[in-house]
């Protein structure tokens, strides 16, 4: 494990020894981080946010509890995964907020997926196995797997294959021009498949 000396780490966080922190960051209580994870400078991970092998989160992003980040997942600097429906600083009545006064929900992100630089995901939200997520977008609703989504709010412009490369439109289906995978694509343009090798 190579932790900064001025990452800080909670004692109850459960970091596997190949781990990699940079200075700056805080990992909260109960965080779990899976194998050959690298977290960048200044990141935040909130209290029980669950983390996956392999990802890549870079400098700055913020990921507010309770966050679950599948293996693989690329998440870009700035990026903030939000945790509140409704956010208030106080209360109807104008009594300061506590932790009682507010259920928090999660942006979950699913395996081989890419959060680009300085986007929002406003939770509840699920981004799909091998989403693509545009910098700067703002996510208010689920993003389909292999989905590619730009703007505020966020909107599905295109397909991604595993390489992140825009699906080319073959002989009725999809294909990818790096790996040459293929992919149908249901009757409303809404989901792909990939199609058995």
């Amino acid at each position: 494990m190579s932790i900064h000396p001025e990452a800080t780490i909670h004692p109850s966080a459960d970091l596997h020894e190949s781990v990699v922190v940079w200075a700056g960051t805080r990992v909260r209580e109960n965080v779990t981080i899976g194998e050959g994870t690298s977290l960048g400078q200044s990141v935040y991970v909130g209290p029980g946010a669950v983390l996956g092998r392999d990802c890549k989160i870079q400098n700055g992003a913020m990921i507010y509890e309770p966050a679950v980040i599948a293996d693989g997942v690329f998440v870009g600097p700035g990026v903030v995964m939000t945790n509140d429906r409704y956010p208030r600083a106080i209360t109807p009545e104008g009594a300061p907020k506590t932790a009682d006064d507010w259920d928090p929900v999660g942006v979950t992100v699913e395996y081989g997926a890419s959060v680009g630089a300085a986007a929002v995901c406003v939770a509840p939200i699920t981004i799909g196995t091998w989403a693509t997520v545009a910098a700067g977008a703002v996510v208010v609703s689920d993003v389909a797997p292999y989905g590619l989504v730009v703007g505020v709010p966020a909107r599905r412009v295109a397909w991604v294959g595993r390489a992140g490369r825009v699906l080319d439109r073959v002989d009725g289906g999809w294909r990818c021009p790096v790996t040459g995978d293929r992919f149908t694509e249901n009757e409303d343009g809404s989901r792909i498949t990939p199609v058995a090798s």
